[in-house]
C-alpha cells in the first residue's frame, strides 16, 4: 500500500521529469514473470504523471523456449551473433509473441500503444570472416514517427527488429537498440529492467557509477563482472558517453522497484550518471583560496560560520567543488562522524552568478550519495536561513540540538548561533 511518505517523494521528482522521456528496456524474461502486470501499472503511473515512456523489449529467454520446443538449435540468443534462416524465425515468432503480450498488457491499463517499423537497420555483415547472416545493426531511428505517438499519449513498443528499405528484417540487439532508442529521442533516463539486481563486481552491488567508473571497470576488472550483466554495463556506458543523462540498471521482478529506482535516491539497483554529477570532485589544498573566497558572502549575510584558510586547508579533504569552466562555481563539505553513522553537510555555498541553476541540489544530492557510500544511515545540517530549501530541494525534516553527535552539540551549543538543525534519514 502507498503511504503518504511515499506520495510525497514521488511528487518532489514530478516537475524534474514532466514533459520528458524515459526509455524502458525490457528482458523477455521480464515479460513472462509474475510481476510484469504491476509494471505495466507503474508505467501507466508514469503517462499520469506527464512522463513519456517507449518501451523497448527483448525476447531471448522466449526463443531458447521456442527452440526448445521445435527443436531447433539456435546460431545465436542475444542478437549479436550469427542469425542462421531458422534462428530468424525463430526470433520473428518470440519476438512478436512478446509484443503482442506487452500491448495486450497496456491495454487492461487504458494505455495506447503502437508497435511501429521506426528501426531502420542494416546487415551487420561479415566481421572477423564470419558472415553474420540476418543479424543486423541499427542504421537510424525514426523519430519523426516515434514522436508522433508520444505526442499523442500512444506507448512505442519497439521489438528487437530492424528493417530495410528492400523488405529485410534484421535481428538485433535489445540492449544496443534501447542506447539509440534513448539517444534518438533525447531521453533523460534509461532504465533496464532485468533478472539481476544490478551490477556486482565480484559480491559487492553496485548502486552509483560514473561513466568514467563504469569504464574503469569494464577495462581493468572485467573478470569481477558476472557474465550476464556486461551486456547491461557497455551499453549503458555507451548510452551516458551518448548522451543519455542517466542509466539504471534494475531487477524488474521486484514489485514496485521501478518507482523506487526512479523517485526516490537510493534506488534499488546499479544507476551509471553522466554529464550532472562530472563538474564535481573533491576538493584540493590548490582549492583552498577559491573555497575561502566563494563563501565570503555568505558569511557577511550570517548565513556560513566564518572559516579561515588555514581551517579550510586543515578539512580540505571534506570538501567537494563544482566546476564551471574547471573554475570552482559552489562547494559543499561533508563531515563524518563514523562512531555514531552521521555525516554533517556543511558550507554549502554557490556563487551568485551561477544561483538558480540546480547547482546546489546537485550538490546536495552528490553529497548523499557520498554518504550512503560511507554507510551513513542519517545526514544532518544546519541552517540559519535556508532551512526551508533543505526541507524542499533536499528532504530534511526539523529536528533538534539532541540529534548531533556529542562533539557537534559542544561545538553548537558554544557558537551561540541556535541554527536550525536539519535531518536525514538514509536507512
Amino acid at each position: 500500500m502507498l503511504r503518504l511518505t511515499d506520495l510525497r517523494e514521488i511528487l518532489r521528482y514530478v516537475p524534474r521529469f514532466r514533459d520528458k522521456v524515459f526509455v524502458i528496456a525490457m528482458d523477455g524474461a521480464v515479460v513472462e514473470d509474475d510481476n510484469f502486470n504491476n509494471l505495466l501499472l507503474d508505467i501507466a503511473l508514469l503517462r499520469s504523471l506527464r512522463i513519456g515512456v517507449a518501451l523497448v523489449h527483448g525476447a531471448g529467454f522466449q526463443i531458447r523456449r521456442l527452440a526448445e520446443q521445435t527443436n531447433v538449435t539456435p546460431s545465436n540468443i542475444d542478437g549479436t551473433g550469427v542469425t542462421d534462416d531458422a534462428t530468424l524465425q525463430l526470433a520473428l515468432t518470440a519476438a512478436n509473441r512478446v509484443t503482442h503480450e506487452i500491448l495486450e498488457g497496456l491495454s487492461a491499463t487504458d494505455l495506447r500503444a503502437a508497435c511501429s517499423n521506426a528501426l531502420v537497420a542494416h546487415p551487420a555483415g561479415i566481421l572477423h570472416g564470419v558472415d553474420h547472416h540476418h543479424t543486423g545493426r541499427v542504421e537510424r531511428i525514426d523519430t519523426v514517427l516515434l514522436h508522433a505517438l508520444l505526442d499523442r499519449d500512444i506507448v512505442p513498443v519497439i521489438p528487437p527488429l530492424g528493417y530495410d528499405g528492400e523488405g529485410h528484417t534484421y535481428r538485433l540487439n535489445s540492449d544496443a537498440v534501447a542506447v539509440e532508442v534513448a539517444r534518438a529521442l533525447r531521453a533523460v533516463k534509461l532504465i533496464y529492467l532485468t533478472t539481476v539486481e544490478g551490477i556486482r563486481r565480484g559480491a559487492d552491488l553496485l548502486r552509483q557509477l560514473s561513466v568514467e567508473e563504469a569504464e574503469n571497470i569494464l577495462k581493468k576488472q572485467r573478470t569481477e563482472v558476472a557474465a550476464e550483466s556486461l551486456s547491461k554495463l557497455e551499453q549503458a556506458v555507451r548510452a551516458a558517453q551518448g548522451g543519455v543523462p542517466r542509466v539504471h540498471i534494475i531487477d524488474g521482478r521486484v514489485e514496485e522497484g521501478l518507482l523506487a529506482e526512479v523517485f526516490s535516491n537510493e534506488g534499488i539497483g546499479t544507476l551509471v550518471h553522466a554529464n550532472e554529477y562530472q563538474a564535481i570532485r573533491r576538493a584540493q589544498k590548490k582549492d583552498t583560496r577559491a573555497i575561502y573566497t566563494l563563501i565570503q558572502a555568505g558569511v557577511e549575510n550570517d548565513e556560513l560560520v566564518r572559516r579561515t584558510r588555514a581551517e579550510i586547508e586543515r578539512q580540505v579533504e571534506d570538501y567537494y567543488v563544482f566546476e564551471v569552466d574547471r573554475n570552482p562555481a559552489a562547494c559543499v563539505a561533508l563531515h563524518f562522524y563514523p562512531e555514531e553513522q552521521k555525516a554533517e553537510l556543511a558550507c554549502m555555498c554557490v556563487d551568485h552568478r551561477y544561483e538558480n541553476q540546480g547547482i546546489g541540489a546537485k550538490l546536495m544530492q552528490y553529497s548523499e550519495s557520498q554518504a550512503r557510500t560511507r554507510g551513513v544511515q542519517e545526514l544532518f545540517c544546519l541552517s540559519t536561513q535556508a532551512f526551508n530549501y533543505f526541507v524542499q530541494k533536499g528532504g530534511f525534516s526539523l529536528g533538534s540540538p539532541d540529534d548531533l553527535p556529542t562533539g557537534r552539540r559542544e561545538r553548537y551549543d558554544r557558537s551561540g548561533r541556535r541554527s536550525q538543525v536539519l535531518v536525514k534519514k538514509l536507512t
